[in-house]
Protein backbone atom coordinates (compact mmCIF):
# COMPACT_ATOMS: atom_id res chain seq x y z
CA UNK A 1 0.00 0.00 0.00
CA UNK A 2 1.38 3.42 -0.96
CA UNK A 3 2.14 5.64 2.01
CA UNK A 4 2.32 9.42 1.88
CA UNK A 5 4.76 10.88 4.36
CA UNK A 6 6.01 14.40 4.98
CA UNK A 7 9.47 13.21 6.01
CA UNK A 8 11.80 10.24 5.83
CA UNK A 9 14.55 9.32 8.25
CA UNK A 10 18.04 9.21 6.77
CA UNK A 11 17.96 5.43 7.11
CA UNK A 12 14.67 5.23 5.18
CA UNK A 13 15.97 7.59 2.50
CA UNK A 14 19.12 5.53 2.00
CA UNK A 15 17.09 2.33 1.78
CA UNK A 16 14.78 3.91 -0.79
CA UNK A 17 17.74 5.09 -2.87
CA UNK A 18 19.59 1.76 -2.74
CA UNK A 19 16.55 -0.33 -3.62
CA UNK A 20 15.70 2.04 -6.45
CA UNK A 21 19.29 1.76 -7.68
CA UNK A 22 19.17 -2.06 -7.41
CA UNK A 23 22.33 -2.27 -5.36
CA UNK A 24 22.95 -4.69 -3.75
CA UNK A 25 21.33 -6.66 -6.60
CA UNK A 26 18.24 -8.80 -6.40
CA UNK A 27 17.47 -11.94 -8.38
CA UNK A 28 15.94 -11.28 -11.80
CA UNK A 29 14.08 -13.58 -14.16
CA UNK A 30 15.39 -14.50 -17.59
CA UNK A 31 18.91 -14.86 -18.92
CA UNK A 32 21.93 -12.96 -17.66
CA UNK A 33 21.76 -10.84 -20.81
CA UNK A 34 18.11 -10.06 -20.08
CA UNK A 35 19.12 -8.96 -16.59
CA UNK A 36 21.76 -6.61 -18.00
CA UNK A 37 19.25 -5.00 -20.35
CA UNK A 38 16.76 -4.70 -17.47
CA UNK A 39 19.34 -2.81 -15.40
CA UNK A 40 20.14 -0.39 -18.23
CA UNK A 41 16.45 0.24 -18.97
CA UNK A 42 15.70 0.81 -15.29
CA UNK A 43 18.64 3.11 -14.55
CA UNK A 44 18.26 4.99 -17.84
CA UNK A 45 21.98 5.12 -18.60
CA UNK A 46 25.33 3.54 -17.78
CA UNK A 47 28.31 5.87 -17.92
CA UNK A 48 31.16 4.79 -20.20
CA UNK A 49 34.68 5.51 -19.00
CA UNK A 50 38.18 4.82 -20.26
CA UNK A 51 40.13 4.37 -17.00
CA UNK A 52 41.50 0.82 -16.72
CA UNK A 53 43.00 0.70 -13.23
CA UNK A 54 40.42 -2.02 -12.71
CA UNK A 55 37.65 -3.26 -15.03
CA UNK A 56 36.13 -0.26 -16.82
CA UNK A 57 33.34 1.62 -15.06
CA UNK A 58 30.49 0.61 -17.38
CA UNK A 59 31.24 -3.07 -16.80
CA UNK A 60 31.78 -2.53 -13.07
CA UNK A 61 28.48 -0.70 -12.59
CA UNK A 62 26.52 -3.42 -14.37
CA UNK A 63 28.32 -6.27 -12.60
CA UNK A 64 27.36 -4.81 -9.23
CA UNK A 65 23.69 -5.10 -10.24
CA UNK A 66 23.91 -8.37 -12.16
CA UNK A 67 26.31 -10.91 -10.62
CA UNK A 68 26.09 -12.99 -13.85
CA UNK A 69 27.16 -10.03 -15.98
CA UNK A 70 29.66 -10.67 -18.78
CA UNK A 71 31.71 -7.92 -20.41
CA UNK A 72 30.43 -9.15 -23.78
CA UNK A 73 26.88 -8.13 -22.86
CA UNK A 74 27.19 -4.50 -23.94
CA UNK A 75 28.53 -5.54 -27.35
CA UNK A 76 25.68 -8.05 -27.73
CA UNK A 77 23.04 -5.50 -26.77
CA UNK A 78 24.58 -2.91 -29.09
CA UNK A 79 24.66 -5.31 -32.05
CA UNK A 80 21.06 -6.39 -31.38
CA UNK A 81 20.10 -2.70 -31.29
CA UNK A 82 18.63 -2.81 -27.80
CA UNK A 83 20.94 -0.09 -26.50
CA UNK A 84 22.78 2.82 -28.10
CA UNK A 85 25.57 5.19 -27.21
CA UNK A 86 25.03 8.88 -26.67
CA UNK A 87 25.54 11.58 -24.09
CA UNK A 88 23.68 11.58 -20.80
CA UNK A 89 25.58 13.79 -18.34
CA UNK A 90 28.61 12.06 -19.91
CA UNK A 91 29.25 9.40 -22.56
CA UNK A 92 26.82 6.58 -21.84
CA UNK A 93 24.96 3.50 -22.98
CA UNK A 94 21.22 4.16 -23.07
CA UNK A 95 18.19 1.93 -23.73
CA UNK A 96 17.06 2.06 -27.37
CA UNK A 97 13.45 2.43 -26.20
CA UNK A 98 14.40 5.92 -24.96
CA UNK A 99 16.03 6.94 -28.26
CA UNK A 100 13.61 9.75 -29.09
CA UNK A 101 14.46 11.49 -25.82
CA UNK A 102 18.02 11.97 -27.08
CA UNK A 103 16.66 14.01 -30.00
CA UNK A 104 16.13 17.38 -28.23
CA UNK A 105 19.83 17.62 -27.44
CA UNK A 106 20.84 16.46 -30.92
CA UNK A 107 18.53 19.04 -32.45
CA UNK A 108 19.94 21.79 -30.21
CA UNK A 109 23.52 20.93 -31.17
CA UNK A 110 22.71 20.64 -34.88
CA UNK A 111 21.00 24.04 -34.88
CA UNK A 112 23.77 25.72 -32.90
CA UNK A 113 21.47 26.44 -29.94
CA UNK A 114 23.80 24.31 -27.84
CA UNK A 115 27.53 24.39 -28.47
CA UNK A 116 29.64 21.29 -28.84
CA UNK A 117 33.17 21.37 -27.46
CA UNK A 118 34.79 20.73 -30.85
CA UNK A 119 35.15 23.27 -33.65
CA UNK A 120 32.65 22.61 -36.44
CA UNK A 121 34.37 22.18 -39.81
CA UNK A 122 31.35 21.84 -42.09
CA UNK A 123 33.38 20.99 -45.20
CA UNK A 124 35.28 18.21 -43.44
CA UNK A 125 32.09 16.93 -41.81
CA UNK A 126 30.41 16.66 -45.22
CA UNK A 127 33.39 14.75 -46.61
CA UNK A 128 33.42 12.36 -43.64
CA UNK A 129 29.66 11.80 -43.91
CA UNK A 130 29.94 11.05 -47.64
CA UNK A 131 32.68 8.49 -47.09
CA UNK A 132 30.65 6.64 -44.49
CA UNK A 133 27.57 6.75 -46.74
CA UNK A 134 29.58 5.10 -49.53
CA UNK A 135 31.77 2.70 -47.53
CA UNK A 136 29.71 1.81 -44.47
CA UNK A 137 30.89 1.91 -40.81
CA UNK A 138 34.31 3.51 -40.33
CA UNK A 139 36.55 4.28 -37.37
CA UNK A 140 38.65 7.39 -36.92
CA UNK A 141 41.76 5.36 -37.79
CA UNK A 142 40.23 4.50 -41.18
CA UNK A 143 40.73 8.10 -42.28
CA UNK A 144 44.13 9.48 -43.15
CA UNK A 145 45.54 11.65 -40.39
CA UNK A 146 44.79 15.24 -41.35
CA UNK A 147 45.85 18.34 -39.52
CA UNK A 148 47.14 19.02 -36.02
CA UNK A 149 45.59 17.48 -32.93
CA UNK A 150 43.88 20.07 -30.71
CA UNK A 151 41.59 20.39 -27.73
CA UNK A 152 41.56 18.95 -24.22
CA UNK A 153 41.81 15.34 -25.48
CA UNK A 154 44.26 16.14 -28.31
CA UNK A 155 41.99 14.86 -31.05
CA UNK A 156 42.57 15.28 -34.76
CA UNK A 157 40.22 17.15 -37.13
CA UNK A 158 38.61 13.97 -38.54
CA UNK A 159 37.86 12.63 -35.06
CA UNK A 160 36.36 16.00 -34.18
CA UNK A 161 34.22 15.90 -37.33
CA UNK A 162 33.03 12.38 -36.45
CA UNK A 163 32.13 13.45 -32.92
CA UNK A 164 30.30 16.54 -34.14
CA UNK A 165 28.24 14.42 -36.51
CA UNK A 166 27.62 11.90 -33.74
CA UNK A 167 26.46 14.55 -31.29
CA UNK A 168 24.17 16.09 -33.93
CA UNK A 169 22.57 12.69 -34.47
CA UNK A 170 23.71 12.18 -38.06
CA UNK A 171 25.98 9.30 -37.04
CA UNK A 172 25.56 6.53 -34.49
CA UNK A 173 27.91 3.90 -33.10
CA UNK A 174 26.86 0.41 -34.23
CA UNK A 175 29.74 -1.32 -32.41
CA UNK A 176 33.21 -0.92 -30.93
CA UNK A 177 36.39 -2.88 -31.61
CA UNK A 178 38.90 -2.91 -28.76
CA UNK A 179 37.01 0.06 -27.35
CA UNK A 180 37.44 2.05 -30.60
CA UNK A 181 34.18 3.44 -31.96
CA UNK A 182 32.82 2.59 -35.38
CA UNK A 183 30.55 5.26 -36.89
CA UNK A 184 27.68 4.69 -39.32
CA UNK A 185 24.73 6.65 -40.67
CA UNK A 186 21.94 6.86 -38.12
CA UNK A 187 19.39 5.42 -40.54
CA UNK A 188 21.55 2.31 -40.89
CA UNK A 189 21.74 1.74 -37.14
CA UNK A 190 18.24 2.53 -35.86
CA UNK A 191 15.74 -0.34 -35.75
CA UNK A 192 12.75 0.19 -38.05
CA UNK A 193 10.24 0.22 -35.20
CA UNK A 194 11.86 3.02 -33.19
CA UNK A 195 9.83 6.20 -32.79
CA UNK A 196 11.91 9.12 -34.10
CA UNK A 197 9.42 11.90 -33.38
CA UNK A 198 10.94 14.69 -31.31
CA UNK A 199 9.17 15.00 -27.94
CA UNK A 200 7.73 18.32 -26.99
CA UNK A 201 9.38 20.29 -24.20
CA UNK A 202 6.91 19.23 -21.52
CA UNK A 203 6.99 15.57 -22.56
CA UNK A 204 10.79 15.64 -22.48
CA UNK A 205 10.79 17.20 -19.00
CA UNK A 206 8.30 14.60 -17.73
CA UNK A 207 10.57 11.89 -19.07
CA UNK A 208 13.55 13.36 -17.21
CA UNK A 209 11.56 13.57 -13.98
CA UNK A 210 9.98 10.13 -14.01
CA UNK A 211 13.09 8.28 -15.21
CA UNK A 212 15.23 9.94 -12.55
CA UNK A 213 12.83 9.31 -9.68
CA UNK A 214 12.21 5.69 -10.68
CA UNK A 215 15.95 4.99 -10.78
CA UNK A 216 17.00 7.07 -7.78
CA UNK A 217 14.07 6.95 -5.37
CA UNK A 218 13.99 10.64 -4.59
CA UNK A 219 15.44 13.77 -6.13
CA UNK A 220 15.60 17.53 -6.48
CA UNK A 221 15.28 19.60 -9.64
CA UNK A 222 19.03 20.33 -9.55
CA UNK A 223 19.77 16.59 -9.43
CA UNK A 224 17.29 15.68 -12.18
CA UNK A 225 18.87 18.28 -14.50
CA UNK A 226 22.48 17.53 -13.53
CA UNK A 227 24.73 18.72 -16.40
CA UNK A 228 21.74 19.00 -18.74
CA UNK A 229 21.69 22.46 -20.27
CA UNK A 230 18.58 24.63 -20.56
CA UNK A 231 16.28 22.19 -18.76
CA UNK A 232 16.00 23.34 -15.14
CA UNK A 233 13.21 25.93 -15.47
CA UNK A 234 10.97 23.55 -17.40
CA UNK A 235 11.69 20.63 -15.05
CA UNK A 236 10.77 22.79 -12.05
CA UNK A 237 7.49 23.71 -13.75
CA UNK A 238 6.73 20.06 -14.52
CA UNK A 239 7.58 19.01 -10.96
CA UNK A 240 5.12 21.55 -9.61
CA UNK A 241 2.46 20.40 -12.06
CA UNK A 242 2.95 16.72 -11.21
CA UNK A 243 2.81 17.52 -7.50
CA UNK A 244 -0.39 19.50 -7.97
CA UNK A 245 -1.92 16.53 -9.84
CA UNK A 246 -0.87 14.11 -7.08
CA UNK A 247 1.52 12.18 -9.35
CA UNK A 248 4.39 12.90 -7.00
CA UNK A 249 4.92 14.69 -3.71
CA UNK A 250 7.62 16.28 -1.61
CA UNK A 251 9.25 14.78 1.43
CA UNK A 252 11.93 16.06 3.77
CA UNK A 253 15.19 14.27 4.60
CA UNK A 254 17.49 15.94 7.12
CA UNK A 255 15.89 19.30 6.33
CA UNK A 256 16.28 18.90 2.56
CA UNK A 257 13.18 18.63 0.36
CA UNK A 258 12.99 15.93 -2.29
CA UNK A 259 10.39 14.80 -4.79
CA UNK A 260 9.17 11.19 -4.64
CA UNK A 261 6.86 9.06 -6.76
CA UNK A 262 4.15 7.65 -4.45
CA UNK A 263 4.67 4.09 -5.71
CA UNK A 264 8.37 4.26 -4.79
CA UNK A 265 7.55 4.28 -1.10
CA UNK A 266 6.33 0.71 -1.41
CA UNK A 267 10.01 -0.20 -1.62
CA UNK A 268 10.34 0.66 2.06
CA UNK A 269 8.32 -2.49 2.83
CA UNK A 270 10.89 -4.64 1.03
CA UNK A 271 14.08 -5.99 2.61
CA UNK A 272 17.49 -4.49 1.85
CA UNK A 273 20.45 -6.90 1.82
CA UNK A 274 22.42 -4.73 4.23
CA UNK A 275 24.99 -7.38 5.07
CA UNK A 276 26.00 -7.77 1.42
CA UNK A 277 29.03 -5.61 0.75
CA UNK A 278 29.61 -4.02 -2.67
CA UNK A 279 32.76 -2.39 -4.02
CA UNK A 280 31.51 0.43 -6.25
CA UNK A 281 32.86 2.24 -9.27
CA UNK A 282 33.57 5.97 -8.85
CA UNK A 283 31.25 6.43 -11.86
CA UNK A 284 28.42 4.32 -10.46
CA UNK A 285 24.97 5.86 -10.92
CA UNK A 286 24.51 5.75 -7.16
CA UNK A 287 27.20 8.32 -6.43
CA UNK A 288 28.02 10.20 -9.61
CA UNK A 289 26.54 13.38 -8.07
CA UNK A 290 28.99 14.06 -5.26
CA UNK A 291 26.87 16.65 -3.38
CA UNK A 292 23.90 14.27 -3.34
CA UNK A 293 26.17 11.51 -2.02
CA UNK A 294 27.31 13.82 0.76
CA UNK A 295 23.76 14.95 1.63
CA UNK A 296 22.23 11.47 1.73
CA UNK A 297 25.13 9.25 2.77
CA UNK A 298 27.44 11.65 4.59
CA UNK A 299 30.20 10.51 2.24
CA UNK A 300 32.48 13.30 1.03
CA UNK A 301 33.93 11.78 -2.13
CA UNK A 302 36.44 13.15 -4.60
CA UNK A 303 37.96 11.06 -7.38
CA UNK A 304 41.66 11.75 -6.98
CA UNK A 305 42.95 10.51 -10.33
CA UNK A 306 42.42 14.13 -11.41
CA UNK A 307 44.40 15.42 -8.41
CA UNK A 308 48.23 15.75 -8.37
CA UNK A 309 49.77 12.70 -6.68
CA UNK A 310 51.22 14.78 -3.88
CA UNK A 311 47.76 16.02 -2.87
CA UNK A 312 45.94 12.67 -2.84
CA UNK A 313 44.58 11.45 0.50
CA UNK A 314 43.16 8.09 -0.54
CA UNK A 315 44.76 7.17 -3.86
CA UNK A 316 44.51 7.40 -7.63
CA UNK A 317 41.31 5.34 -8.07
CA UNK A 318 39.71 4.84 -4.66
CA UNK A 319 36.54 2.77 -4.88
CA UNK A 320 33.68 3.55 -2.46
CA UNK A 321 32.61 0.53 -0.39
CA UNK A 322 28.92 0.02 0.47
CA UNK A 323 27.98 -2.04 3.52
CA UNK A 324 24.97 -2.10 5.85
CA UNK A 325 23.28 0.55 3.74
CA UNK A 326 26.15 3.00 4.22
CA UNK A 327 29.31 4.06 2.40
CA UNK A 328 31.93 2.98 4.91
CA UNK A 329 35.34 2.83 3.19
CA UNK A 330 37.46 3.65 0.13
CA UNK A 331 39.72 1.13 -1.58
CA UNK A 332 42.41 2.26 -4.01
CA UNK A 333 43.01 -0.66 -6.39
CA UNK A 334 45.12 -1.52 -9.39
CA UNK A 335 44.74 -4.74 -11.35
CA UNK A 336 47.98 -6.15 -12.74
CA UNK A 337 46.32 -8.24 -15.43
CA UNK A 338 49.59 -9.59 -16.86
CA UNK A 339 50.33 -11.30 -13.57
CA UNK A 340 46.68 -11.78 -12.52
CA UNK A 341 47.40 -9.84 -9.34
CA UNK A 342 45.25 -7.24 -7.59
CA UNK A 343 47.02 -4.53 -5.59
CA UNK A 344 45.07 -2.70 -2.89
CA UNK A 345 47.35 0.26 -2.42
CA UNK A 346 45.26 1.88 0.29
CA UNK A 347 42.11 0.81 2.13
CA UNK A 348 40.74 3.67 4.22
CA UNK A 349 37.84 3.20 6.63
CA UNK A 350 35.39 5.98 7.39
CA UNK A 351 35.67 7.29 10.95
CA UNK A 352 32.18 6.11 11.89
CA UNK A 353 32.83 2.45 11.08
CA UNK A 354 32.83 0.62 14.42
CA UNK A 355 32.20 -3.06 13.59
CA UNK A 356 35.55 -3.57 11.92
CA UNK A 357 35.71 -7.34 12.40
CA UNK A 358 32.30 -7.88 10.77
CA UNK A 359 33.29 -5.49 8.01
CA UNK A 360 36.54 -7.37 7.40
CA UNK A 361 34.61 -10.63 7.03
CA UNK A 362 32.07 -9.06 4.62
CA UNK A 363 34.86 -7.48 2.58
CA UNK A 364 36.82 -10.73 2.35
CA UNK A 365 33.74 -12.49 0.94
CA UNK A 366 33.22 -9.84 -1.75
CA UNK A 367 36.90 -9.71 -2.68
CA UNK A 368 36.75 -13.23 -4.14
CA UNK A 369 34.22 -12.45 -6.91
CA UNK A 370 35.77 -8.99 -7.33
CA UNK A 371 39.16 -10.58 -8.09
CA UNK A 372 37.57 -12.97 -10.59
CA UNK A 373 35.70 -10.12 -12.25
CA UNK A 374 39.04 -8.34 -12.71
CA UNK A 375 40.82 -11.46 -14.03
CA UNK A 376 43.03 -11.67 -10.95
CA UNK A 377 43.88 -14.65 -8.75
CA UNK A 378 45.99 -13.11 -6.00
CA UNK A 379 45.89 -9.98 -3.91
CA UNK A 380 48.31 -7.75 -2.00
CA UNK A 381 47.08 -5.31 0.62
CA UNK A 382 49.71 -2.60 0.95
CA UNK A 383 48.27 -0.13 3.44
CA UNK A 384 45.17 0.52 5.54
CA UNK A 385 43.88 3.48 7.50
CA UNK A 386 43.80 2.89 10.40
CA UNK A 387 46.93 0.73 10.16
CA UNK A 388 45.69 -1.96 12.60
CA UNK A 389 42.96 -2.97 10.15
CA UNK A 390 45.55 -4.57 7.87
CA UNK A 391 46.08 -7.42 10.34
CA UNK A 392 42.37 -7.70 11.02
CA UNK A 393 41.57 -8.17 7.34
CA UNK A 394 44.53 -10.56 6.88
CA UNK A 395 42.73 -13.07 9.15
CA UNK A 396 40.10 -13.56 6.44
CA UNK A 397 41.95 -12.92 3.16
Amino acid sequence: MTRITESLSISQARKLVLLSQRVPPFKQAGSSLDATLSVIEHLGYIQIDTITAIQRAHHHTLWNRNPQYLTSHLDELMLSKQIFEYWSHAAACLPMRDYRFSLPRKQAIASGAENHWYHRDEKLMKWVLNRIAKEGPLMAKDFEAKGKKTGEWQTGPVKQALENLFMQGKLMIPYRVNFHKAYDLTEHVLPDHIDTSIPGAEEYARHLVTRYLQANGLGKASEITYLLKNTKALVISVLQELESDGELFQTSVNGNNYYVLPASLELLDKPLARSQLKILSPFDNLLIQRKRTLDLFGFDYNLECYVPASLRRFGYFALPVLWEGKLVARMDCKADRKNAHMHIHHLALESGLAKTEAFALALSKELLPFLKFNACRNITLHRTSPSYFKQELARFV
